[in-house]
């Protein structure tokens, strides 16, 4: 009898139970600061018992900080914590619902495909088989594997010539990440479209590889579901479900900042490659390092560039000088573009300690030399929830930045 009732229960859960989109009306959002041994064990203690909080970043050391979003029933309960533990706090959103209700200002009136909105995976799809369509010298379609839920993992590749330098972009591994593939998709666009010269070199002298959107069904979830859906949706036992794709490669797995408990958002899987999304990912990249001189992965929010490794211990790779060399370069184009400021620097010494990730795998097992993650805009006034009037602000200052990166790394001699 248990046995049927756990298996129609992941059922139930895998299928999201219901598509009525939840609402977070009056959620506050907090960023805390863990500075304590003591608050980081009572806060890792509350995210494996939430009880209705929900934490944007797992504490996985102290010298961090993270957002807990408070639901109203916990309002006096956060503050009896805060006060008990001598935490910092700092009330980023007052009431998350009508941050999401502002997300997407041109929703009613939006084209069949643009940048003054948001889409679906369908929706995105269409318009990538249609631009490969459109430009068939020049643009490779492929499905490089299946998700969990049975979609399409799709990527497209944009070559002007043989042999020339490589690039690779992945985007929304993180489902309420919409920012990435918003801004990966407007890339390609301008790559294909643009007037501008130093643009137009990008595209003629440099191979470019876009997965627009690396974890299909957790990206479908935040649409139908629930907007603060991260992780994937393959079901881990009967009350949790998904594993958290950026810490389930297989490169320091569990090596510091990811989460053994199946309903943490940083949950690193049952084994490393638990999940198809990132087996094919790390496949399908497999028959392309060779050609890869750059990589890129597209997160948000925080508006940093962090270079490897992010596991606990890690040393800095060898490069480490002209790693920090180019950010700065890119950082300082970004900022001269709208006044944008990223911090940069390693991952682990800049933000917090990360393992399994897309780029330490990357670079540790493909020695790929330039390997960066872009957290994008902003600094927690709507954290993941970037409303749509800034997705082409965003994208403009990040081709700005690399045009500035290829740039520098060219002059240091890596492509």
């Amino acid at each position: 009898m248990w046995f049927k009732l756990a298996f129609l229960l992941v059922a139930a859960i895998a299928c999201g139970g219901s598509a009525e989109q939840a609402r977070f009306d009056n959620y506050r959002v907090y960023e805390v600061s863990i500075e304590t041994e003591l608050q980081l064990r009572t806060l890792q203690q509350l995210e494996q018992n939430p009880d209705g909080y929900n934490f944007w970043e797992s504490p996985v050391q102290t010298n961090m900080r993270l957002s807990i979003v408070v639901p109203p029933h916990k309002f006096a309960h956060f503050e009896e914590l805060t006060v008990a533990l001598a935490l910092k706090t700092r009330l980023q959103i007052e009431d998350f619902q009508k941050v999401i209700d502002a997300e997407r200002p041109m929703r009613r009136t939006r084209a069949t495909f643009g940048w003054t909105d948001y889409y679906t995976v369908d929706e995105i799809y269409a318009w990538m088989d249609s631009v490969v369509a459109s430009n068939p010298t020049i643009l490779t379609g492929s499905v490089y594997g299946k998700s969990f839920e049975g979609r399409d993992l799709k990527a497209i590749k944009l070559s002007h010539k043989a042999g020339n330098p490589g690039i690779f972009i992945e985007a929304n591994i993180h489902a309420r990440e919409w920012i990435s593939s918003a801004t990966a998709t407007w890339l390609l666009n301008e790559l294909l479209t643009s007037s501008n010269p130093a643009v137009q070199d990008l595209a003629q002298n440099y191979d470019w590889y876009f997965i627009m959107i690396a974890n299909p069904d957790g990206l479908t979830y935040t649409k139908t579901t629930n907007r603060q859906w991260r992780k994937t949706r393959q079901p881990v036992n009967a009350l949790c479900v998904g594993t958290d794709p950026n810490r389930n490669f297989d490169y320091k797995w569990m090596n510091g900042g990811a989460s053994s408990v199946p309903c943490s958002d940083t949950f690193a899987g049952l084994t490393a490659f638990s999940e198809p999304e990132t087996r094919a990912m790390a496949d399908y990249y497999a028959t392309i390092a060779s050609n890869i001189d750059i990589q890129f992965s597209f997160h948000s929010y925080g508006q940093y560039l962090l270079t490897p490794f992010g596991y606990s211990g890690a040393p800095r790779p060898s490069n480490d000088a002209d790693l920090q060399r180019i950010a700065a370069a890119t950082a300082a184009a970004i900022q001269a573009t709208y006044g944008t400021r990223y911090t940069y620097g390693n991952s682990a010494a800049v933000l917090y300690t990360t393992s399994g990730s897309t780029v330490d795998y990357f670079v540790g097992v493909h020695g790929t030399r330039l390997g960066y993650t872009f957290e994008f805009r902003d600094t927690g006034a709507t954290g993941f929830v970037l409303p749509a009037d800034q997705i082409i602000p965003n994208a403009e200052e990040t081709l700005n930045g690399i045009i500035a990166f290829v740039a520098e790394a060219k002059a240091l001699g890596y492509v």
